[in-house]
Protein backbone atom coordinates (compact mmCIF):
# COMPACT_ATOMS: atom_id res chain seq x y z
CA UNK A 1 0.00 0.00 0.00
CA UNK A 2 1.67 3.39 -1.14
CA UNK A 3 2.28 5.42 2.00
CA UNK A 4 0.09 8.38 2.36
CA UNK A 5 0.97 11.86 1.24
CA UNK A 6 0.94 15.09 3.07
CA UNK A 7 -1.48 17.63 2.52
CA UNK A 8 -0.48 20.68 0.10
CA UNK A 9 -1.51 23.46 2.72
CA UNK A 10 -0.84 23.53 6.75
CA UNK A 11 -4.58 23.85 7.35
CA UNK A 12 -5.25 19.87 6.22
CA UNK A 13 -3.68 17.14 7.51
CA UNK A 14 -2.56 15.96 10.54
CA UNK A 15 -0.70 18.35 13.07
CA UNK A 16 2.14 15.75 14.55
CA UNK A 17 3.35 14.76 10.86
CA UNK A 18 3.02 18.64 9.91
CA UNK A 19 5.31 19.71 13.29
CA UNK A 20 7.74 16.52 12.46
CA UNK A 21 8.47 17.73 8.80
CA UNK A 22 9.11 21.13 10.18
CA UNK A 23 10.28 20.88 13.30
CA UNK A 24 12.98 17.51 12.67
CA UNK A 25 14.71 19.57 10.05
CA UNK A 26 14.65 22.71 11.45
CA UNK A 27 16.09 21.65 14.81
CA UNK A 28 18.66 19.71 12.77
CA UNK A 29 19.63 23.06 11.28
CA UNK A 30 19.83 24.64 14.47
CA UNK A 31 22.70 21.98 16.16
CA UNK A 32 24.20 22.14 13.37
CA UNK A 33 24.33 25.55 13.38
CA UNK A 34 25.71 25.51 16.59
CA UNK A 35 28.92 23.69 15.39
CA UNK A 36 30.00 26.84 13.86
CA UNK A 37 30.63 28.33 16.67
CA UNK A 38 31.06 25.17 18.74
CA UNK A 39 33.60 23.34 16.65
CA UNK A 40 35.79 27.03 16.67
CA UNK A 41 35.54 26.37 20.26
CA UNK A 42 36.48 22.36 20.94
CA UNK A 43 39.73 22.85 18.83
CA UNK A 44 40.73 26.00 20.02
CA UNK A 45 40.37 25.04 23.54
CA UNK A 46 42.44 21.83 22.95
CA UNK A 47 45.29 23.97 21.35
CA UNK A 48 48.88 23.23 22.59
CA UNK A 49 49.41 25.58 25.37
CA UNK A 50 47.35 27.88 24.91
CA UNK A 51 43.96 26.48 24.61
CA UNK A 52 42.09 27.96 27.92
CA UNK A 53 43.61 31.52 27.55
CA UNK A 54 42.83 31.31 23.59
CA UNK A 55 39.42 29.66 24.71
CA UNK A 56 38.95 32.50 26.91
CA UNK A 57 39.31 35.34 24.84
CA UNK A 58 37.09 33.32 21.63
CA UNK A 59 34.77 33.64 24.45
CA UNK A 60 34.58 37.32 25.38
CA UNK A 61 33.59 37.79 21.23
CA UNK A 62 30.17 36.56 22.12
CA UNK A 63 28.48 39.43 23.04
CA UNK A 64 29.32 40.82 19.23
CA UNK A 65 28.60 38.04 17.83
CA UNK A 66 25.40 37.33 19.45
CA UNK A 67 24.24 41.22 18.20
CA UNK A 68 24.86 40.27 14.22
CA UNK A 69 23.08 37.14 14.74
CA UNK A 70 20.03 39.30 16.73
CA UNK A 71 19.78 41.80 14.22
CA UNK A 72 19.66 39.56 11.52
CA UNK A 73 16.42 38.03 13.68
CA UNK A 74 15.33 41.69 13.75
CA UNK A 75 14.67 40.79 9.73
CA UNK A 76 13.76 37.46 9.69
CA UNK A 77 12.51 36.58 12.72
CA UNK A 78 9.85 39.50 12.01
CA UNK A 79 9.51 38.85 8.57
CA UNK A 80 9.16 35.49 8.30
CA UNK A 81 5.68 35.04 10.95
CA UNK A 82 3.75 38.23 8.91
CA UNK A 83 5.00 36.27 5.66
CA UNK A 84 3.16 33.13 6.74
CA UNK A 85 0.26 35.27 7.64
CA UNK A 86 0.07 36.79 4.48
CA UNK A 87 0.38 32.95 2.90
CA UNK A 88 -2.36 32.02 4.92
CA UNK A 89 -4.72 34.76 3.88
CA UNK A 90 -3.84 33.62 0.20
CA UNK A 91 -1.77 36.89 -0.57
CA UNK A 92 1.23 35.81 -1.73
CA UNK A 93 2.26 39.17 -3.54
CA UNK A 94 2.43 40.80 0.08
CA UNK A 95 4.42 37.69 1.37
CA UNK A 96 6.83 38.28 -1.90
CA UNK A 97 6.94 42.44 -0.79
CA UNK A 98 7.62 41.35 2.82
CA UNK A 99 10.33 39.38 1.88
CA UNK A 100 12.60 41.76 -0.42
CA UNK A 101 12.30 44.60 1.97
CA UNK A 102 13.83 41.59 4.84
CA UNK A 103 16.87 41.46 2.62
CA UNK A 104 17.24 45.42 1.64
CA UNK A 105 17.28 45.97 5.34
CA UNK A 106 19.41 42.93 6.40
CA UNK A 107 21.98 44.78 3.63
CA UNK A 108 21.79 47.71 5.18
CA UNK A 109 22.27 46.68 8.50
CA UNK A 110 24.82 44.32 7.82
CA UNK A 111 27.25 47.78 6.34
CA UNK A 112 26.58 49.86 9.88
CA UNK A 113 27.85 46.87 12.23
CA UNK A 114 30.84 46.01 9.76
CA UNK A 115 32.40 49.55 10.31
CA UNK A 116 31.51 49.95 14.20
CA UNK A 117 32.36 46.54 14.96
CA UNK A 118 35.79 46.70 13.08
CA UNK A 119 36.39 50.39 14.90
CA UNK A 120 35.54 49.72 18.25
CA UNK A 121 36.49 45.88 18.71
CA UNK A 122 39.64 47.00 21.44
CA UNK A 123 37.15 48.97 23.44
CA UNK A 124 34.54 46.95 23.35
CA UNK A 125 36.28 43.77 24.28
CA UNK A 126 38.36 45.45 27.19
CA UNK A 127 34.50 46.51 28.56
CA UNK A 128 33.44 42.81 28.21
CA UNK A 129 36.35 41.64 31.07
CA UNK A 130 39.58 40.95 28.29
CA UNK A 131 42.57 40.68 29.88
CA UNK A 132 46.44 41.59 28.64
CA UNK A 133 46.40 37.81 28.21
CA UNK A 134 42.73 37.56 26.14
CA UNK A 135 42.72 40.28 24.39
CA UNK A 136 44.50 39.83 21.24
CA UNK A 137 43.18 36.12 20.90
CA UNK A 138 39.71 37.84 21.02
CA UNK A 139 40.83 40.84 19.05
CA UNK A 140 41.86 38.87 16.19
CA UNK A 141 38.36 36.29 16.15
CA UNK A 142 36.42 39.59 16.08
CA UNK A 143 37.31 41.83 13.28
CA UNK A 144 37.49 38.46 11.01
CA UNK A 145 34.07 37.68 12.13
CA UNK A 146 32.82 40.95 11.51
CA UNK A 147 33.60 41.54 7.94
CA UNK A 148 32.12 38.66 7.21
CA UNK A 149 28.72 39.65 9.39
CA UNK A 150 27.27 40.36 5.85
CA UNK A 151 26.54 36.29 5.18
CA UNK A 152 26.13 35.65 8.88
CA UNK A 153 23.10 39.03 8.95
CA UNK A 154 21.84 37.15 4.90
CA UNK A 155 21.83 33.31 6.14
CA UNK A 156 19.87 34.01 9.34
CA UNK A 157 17.65 36.59 8.10
CA UNK A 158 16.45 35.16 5.26
CA UNK A 159 16.78 31.51 5.34
CA UNK A 160 13.16 32.01 7.60
CA UNK A 161 11.70 32.47 5.10
CA UNK A 162 12.29 29.13 2.87
CA UNK A 163 11.05 27.32 5.91
CA UNK A 164 7.82 29.50 6.17
CA UNK A 165 7.39 28.12 2.93
CA UNK A 166 7.14 24.74 3.93
CA UNK A 167 10.82 24.03 2.73
CA UNK A 168 12.28 23.13 5.89
CA UNK A 169 14.33 20.26 4.15
CA UNK A 170 15.86 22.72 2.22
CA UNK A 171 16.01 25.64 4.95
CA UNK A 172 17.92 22.73 6.84
CA UNK A 173 20.92 21.81 4.03
CA UNK A 174 21.24 25.92 4.34
CA UNK A 175 23.23 25.02 7.58
CA UNK A 176 24.37 21.69 6.84
CA UNK A 177 26.60 22.90 3.95
CA UNK A 178 27.62 25.91 5.88
CA UNK A 179 28.20 23.68 8.76
CA UNK A 180 30.13 20.89 6.83
CA UNK A 181 32.70 23.33 5.88
CA UNK A 182 33.21 24.90 8.55
CA UNK A 183 34.46 21.14 10.19
CA UNK A 184 36.67 20.57 7.25
CA UNK A 185 38.41 23.80 6.93
CA UNK A 186 38.60 24.39 11.18
CA UNK A 187 41.30 21.71 11.45
CA UNK A 188 43.23 22.72 7.99
CA UNK A 189 43.33 26.54 8.81
CA UNK A 190 44.00 26.45 12.72
CA UNK A 191 46.38 23.60 12.92
CA UNK A 192 47.42 22.67 9.38
CA UNK A 193 48.10 26.34 8.31
CA UNK A 194 49.01 27.66 12.20
CA UNK A 195 46.64 30.25 11.81
CA UNK A 196 45.35 29.69 15.23
CA UNK A 197 41.78 31.77 16.17
CA UNK A 198 42.22 33.53 13.20
CA UNK A 199 41.97 30.41 11.32
CA UNK A 200 38.72 29.74 12.98
CA UNK A 201 37.64 33.34 12.05
CA UNK A 202 38.34 32.93 8.79
CA UNK A 203 37.02 29.21 8.63
CA UNK A 204 33.54 30.54 10.41
CA UNK A 205 33.29 33.79 7.51
CA UNK A 206 34.19 31.14 4.43
CA UNK A 207 31.46 28.41 5.30
CA UNK A 208 28.61 31.69 6.19
CA UNK A 209 29.39 32.64 2.45
CA UNK A 210 28.67 29.71 1.12
CA UNK A 211 25.42 29.38 3.01
CA UNK A 212 24.35 32.90 2.16
CA UNK A 213 24.88 32.05 -1.33
CA UNK A 214 22.95 28.92 -0.95
CA UNK A 215 19.81 31.05 0.44
CA UNK A 216 19.62 33.60 -2.41
CA UNK A 217 20.00 31.39 -5.28
CA UNK A 218 16.76 29.65 -3.63
CA UNK A 219 15.00 32.79 -3.71
CA UNK A 220 16.15 33.40 -6.99
CA UNK A 221 15.09 30.01 -8.64
CA UNK A 222 12.07 28.45 -9.46
CA UNK A 223 11.18 26.22 -6.67
CA UNK A 224 10.14 29.34 -3.89
CA UNK A 225 6.95 30.54 -3.58
CA UNK A 226 8.33 33.83 -2.10
CA UNK A 227 10.67 34.83 -5.06
CA UNK A 228 13.04 37.96 -4.43
CA UNK A 229 12.24 40.50 -7.12
CA UNK A 230 13.79 43.56 -7.83
CA UNK A 231 10.77 46.15 -7.00
CA UNK A 232 10.17 44.36 -3.68
CA UNK A 233 13.85 45.29 -2.80
CA UNK A 234 12.83 48.96 -2.45
CA UNK A 235 11.77 49.50 1.35
CA UNK A 236 8.45 50.60 2.33
CA UNK A 237 7.22 51.66 5.56
CA UNK A 238 4.09 50.22 5.59
CA UNK A 239 5.40 46.51 4.50
CA UNK A 240 8.61 46.96 6.63
CA UNK A 241 7.84 48.44 9.98
CA UNK A 242 5.19 45.71 10.74
CA UNK A 243 7.87 43.36 10.31
CA UNK A 244 10.39 45.17 12.72
CA UNK A 245 7.95 45.28 15.12
CA UNK A 246 7.27 41.93 15.54
CA UNK A 247 10.33 40.69 15.28
CA UNK A 248 11.80 43.29 17.92
CA UNK A 249 10.72 40.47 20.08
CA UNK A 250 13.15 37.90 19.18
CA UNK A 251 15.89 41.25 18.76
CA UNK A 252 15.62 41.84 22.30
CA UNK A 253 15.97 38.10 23.09
CA UNK A 254 19.03 37.74 21.54
CA UNK A 255 20.87 41.32 21.77
CA UNK A 256 20.33 41.12 25.90
CA UNK A 257 21.58 38.05 25.72
CA UNK A 258 25.05 39.79 24.73
CA UNK A 259 24.19 42.04 27.19
CA UNK A 260 23.81 39.32 29.36
CA UNK A 261 27.52 38.04 28.22
CA UNK A 262 28.77 41.52 29.04
CA UNK A 263 27.25 41.49 32.63
CA UNK A 264 27.65 37.45 33.08
CA UNK A 265 31.92 38.31 31.89
CA UNK A 266 32.35 41.34 33.71
CA UNK A 267 30.98 40.13 36.93
CA UNK A 268 32.84 36.39 36.72
CA UNK A 269 36.18 38.51 35.39
CA UNK A 270 36.18 40.80 38.74
CA UNK A 271 35.32 38.09 41.23
CA UNK A 272 37.12 35.15 39.63
CA UNK A 273 39.19 36.30 36.89
CA UNK A 274 40.32 34.83 33.57
CA UNK A 275 39.52 31.07 34.68
CA UNK A 276 35.68 32.07 35.84
CA UNK A 277 35.19 33.86 32.36
CA UNK A 278 36.90 30.60 31.06
CA UNK A 279 34.23 27.92 32.29
CA UNK A 280 31.60 30.64 31.27
CA UNK A 281 32.39 30.44 27.79
CA UNK A 282 32.22 26.81 28.03
CA UNK A 283 28.62 26.67 29.96
CA UNK A 284 27.69 29.18 27.83
CA UNK A 285 28.06 26.10 24.79
CA UNK A 286 26.58 23.92 26.51
CA UNK A 287 23.68 26.15 27.45
CA UNK A 288 23.29 26.19 23.19
CA UNK A 289 22.49 22.76 23.25
CA UNK A 290 19.58 23.19 24.82
CA UNK A 291 18.50 26.53 23.80
CA UNK A 292 19.21 25.96 20.65
CA UNK A 293 17.32 22.84 19.17
CA UNK A 294 13.82 24.63 21.54
CA UNK A 295 14.78 27.37 19.39
CA UNK A 296 14.51 24.80 15.88
CA UNK A 297 11.23 23.54 17.37
CA UNK A 298 9.68 26.77 17.56
CA UNK A 299 10.88 27.90 14.35
CA UNK A 300 9.15 24.75 12.63
CA UNK A 301 5.91 25.33 14.98
CA UNK A 302 5.89 29.02 13.88
CA UNK A 303 4.72 28.23 10.24
CA UNK A 304 2.17 25.99 11.58
CA UNK A 305 0.88 28.19 13.93
CA UNK A 306 0.63 31.19 11.95
CA UNK A 307 -0.73 29.69 8.46
CA UNK A 308 -3.48 28.01 10.18
CA UNK A 309 -4.19 31.55 12.61
CA UNK A 310 -4.24 33.28 9.47
CA UNK A 311 -6.41 30.88 7.79
CA UNK A 312 -9.10 30.64 10.95
CA UNK A 313 -8.81 27.52 11.97
CA UNK A 314 -8.14 28.02 15.98
CA UNK A 315 -9.00 23.98 16.42
CA UNK A 316 -5.65 23.77 14.27
CA UNK A 317 -3.71 26.59 16.33
CA UNK A 318 -4.35 24.84 20.08
CA UNK A 319 -3.02 21.66 18.38
CA UNK A 320 -0.35 22.73 17.10
CA UNK A 321 0.61 24.59 20.04
CA UNK A 322 0.26 21.81 22.27
CA UNK A 323 2.37 19.66 20.20
CA UNK A 324 5.45 22.48 20.50
CA UNK A 325 4.75 23.11 24.20
CA UNK A 326 5.00 19.31 24.84
CA UNK A 327 8.01 18.43 22.42
CA UNK A 328 10.09 21.72 23.83
CA UNK A 329 9.18 20.70 27.79
CA UNK A 330 10.26 17.06 27.55
CA UNK A 331 13.35 18.08 25.56
CA UNK A 332 14.36 20.69 28.49
CA UNK A 333 13.98 18.05 31.12
CA UNK A 334 15.53 15.72 29.57
CA UNK A 335 18.57 17.71 28.86
CA UNK A 336 18.44 19.29 32.34
CA UNK A 337 19.46 15.78 33.60
CA UNK A 338 21.96 14.54 31.98
CA UNK A 339 23.86 17.99 32.70
CA UNK A 340 22.91 17.23 36.22
CA UNK A 341 24.41 13.77 36.38
CA UNK A 342 26.69 13.85 33.78
CA UNK A 343 28.00 17.21 33.51
CA UNK A 344 32.28 16.32 33.34
CA UNK A 345 31.01 14.71 29.90
CA UNK A 346 29.91 18.12 28.67
CA UNK A 347 32.69 19.98 29.74
CA UNK A 348 35.49 17.49 28.81
CA UNK A 349 34.63 18.35 25.24
CA UNK A 350 35.86 21.58 25.36
CA UNK A 351 39.22 21.45 27.15
CA UNK A 352 41.23 19.21 29.49
CA UNK A 353 42.77 21.26 31.88
CA UNK A 354 42.35 20.13 35.31
CA UNK A 355 41.58 23.45 36.85
CA UNK A 356 39.43 25.04 33.96
CA UNK A 357 37.82 21.49 33.95
CA UNK A 358 36.92 21.21 37.58
CA UNK A 359 35.53 25.25 37.68
CA UNK A 360 33.30 24.89 35.12
CA UNK A 361 31.68 21.44 36.39
CA UNK A 362 31.13 22.74 39.79
CA UNK A 363 29.93 26.34 38.02
CA UNK A 364 27.68 24.33 35.48
CA UNK A 365 25.92 22.60 38.11
CA UNK A 366 24.67 25.81 39.59
CA UNK A 367 24.11 27.98 36.34
CA UNK A 368 22.30 25.29 34.94
CA UNK A 369 19.78 24.05 37.89
CA UNK A 370 16.40 25.68 36.52
CA UNK A 371 17.48 24.81 32.76
CA UNK A 372 14.09 22.68 32.72
CA UNK A 373 12.46 25.82 33.10
CA UNK A 374 13.17 27.23 29.53
CA UNK A 375 10.88 24.51 27.90
CA UNK A 376 7.80 26.54 29.05
CA UNK A 377 9.20 29.91 28.60
CA UNK A 378 10.47 29.65 25.16
CA UNK A 379 7.53 27.82 23.62
CA UNK A 380 4.99 30.09 25.09
CA UNK A 381 6.85 32.97 24.03
CA UNK A 382 7.48 31.87 20.49
CA UNK A 383 3.56 30.80 20.22
CA UNK A 384 3.13 34.66 20.52
CA UNK A 385 5.45 35.91 17.94
CA UNK A 386 3.54 33.56 15.98
CA UNK A 387 0.53 34.99 16.31
CA UNK A 388 1.46 38.13 15.38
CA UNK A 389 1.58 39.56 19.26
CA UNK A 390 4.39 41.29 19.13
CA UNK A 391 3.90 43.89 22.04
CA UNK A 392 3.52 40.84 24.71
CA UNK A 393 6.14 38.82 22.90
CA UNK A 394 8.73 41.81 23.68
CA UNK A 395 7.70 41.91 27.33
CA UNK A 396 7.86 38.32 27.92
CA UNK A 397 11.75 38.73 26.36
CA UNK A 398 12.64 41.30 28.16
CA UNK A 399 11.60 40.37 31.81
CA UNK A 400 13.88 37.28 32.26
CA UNK A 401 17.07 39.10 31.47
CA UNK A 402 16.21 42.78 31.36
CA UNK A 403 13.96 42.70 34.86
CA UNK A 404 15.35 39.95 36.35
CA UNK A 405 18.42 38.52 35.44
CA UNK A 406 20.61 41.32 34.29
CA UNK A 407 20.20 42.68 38.07
CA UNK A 408 20.47 39.98 40.11
CA UNK A 409 23.77 39.17 38.42
CA UNK A 410 24.87 42.13 40.17
CA UNK A 411 22.79 42.65 43.28
CA UNK A 412 23.19 38.66 44.73
CA UNK A 413 26.90 38.96 45.33
CA UNK A 414 26.64 41.69 48.03
CA UNK A 415 24.46 39.12 49.57
CA UNK A 416 26.63 36.52 49.29
CA UNK A 417 30.17 38.25 49.96
CA UNK A 418 31.63 34.65 51.04
CA UNK A 419 31.80 33.52 47.77
CA UNK A 420 30.58 36.38 45.08
CA UNK A 421 31.25 33.42 41.89
CA UNK A 422 28.76 31.23 43.54
CA UNK A 423 25.78 34.56 43.43
CA UNK A 424 26.75 35.33 39.90
CA UNK A 425 25.75 31.42 38.58
CA UNK A 426 22.96 31.56 41.15
CA UNK A 427 21.06 34.55 39.35
CA UNK A 428 20.48 31.85 36.37
CA UNK A 429 18.53 29.32 37.83
CA UNK A 430 16.66 31.83 39.80
CA UNK A 431 15.34 34.31 37.15
CA UNK A 432 14.98 30.44 34.91
CA UNK A 433 11.94 29.60 37.23
CA UNK A 434 10.58 33.21 37.81
CA UNK A 435 10.34 33.60 34.03
CA UNK A 436 8.57 30.80 32.76
CA UNK A 437 6.74 30.89 35.77
CA UNK A 438 4.80 34.05 34.39
CA UNK A 439 5.33 33.65 30.71
CA UNK A 440 2.95 30.50 30.95
CA UNK A 441 0.40 32.40 32.95
CA UNK A 442 0.08 34.78 30.47
CA UNK A 443 -0.24 32.83 27.78
CA UNK A 444 -2.35 30.70 29.25
CA UNK A 445 -4.74 33.52 30.04
CA UNK A 446 -4.30 35.27 26.68
CA UNK A 447 -4.00 32.57 24.13
CA UNK A 448 -8.06 31.82 23.87
CA UNK A 449 -8.66 36.03 23.69
CA UNK A 450 -6.50 36.31 20.39
CA UNK A 451 -7.80 33.29 18.83
CA UNK A 452 -11.36 34.90 19.29
CA UNK A 453 -9.93 38.07 17.84
CA UNK A 454 -8.61 36.50 14.69
CA UNK A 455 -5.21 37.43 12.50
CA UNK A 456 -7.13 40.96 12.07
CA UNK A 457 -5.99 41.54 15.28
CA UNK A 458 -2.15 40.37 14.61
Amino acid sequence: MPAATQPRTMAEGSIGRWMLSLAAPAVVAQVINLLYNVVDRIYIGHMPGVGATALTGVGLCMPILMLVNAFAMLAGAGGAPRAAIAMGRGDNDAAERITGNCLTVLLAIAVALTVTFYAFAPQLLRLFGASDATLPYALSYTRIYVLGSVFVLVVLGMNPFITTQGFSKFSMLTTVIGAVCNIVLDPILIFGLGMGVAGAAVATVLSQGVSAVWVLLFLCGERTRLRLRLPNLRPRAKVILPCLALGVSSFVMLSTESLLSISFNASLSRYGGDVAVGAMTIITSVSQLISMPNQGICQGGQPLIGYNFGAGRPDRVKKAFACQFGICVGYATLFWAAVMVFPHLFVNIFNSDPELVEYTVWGMRIYMAGIFASGFQTSCQQAFVALGQAKVSLLLACERKLILLIPLIFILPYFMPDNKVFAVFLAEPVSDILAAATTVTVFMTRFNKILKAGPGKA
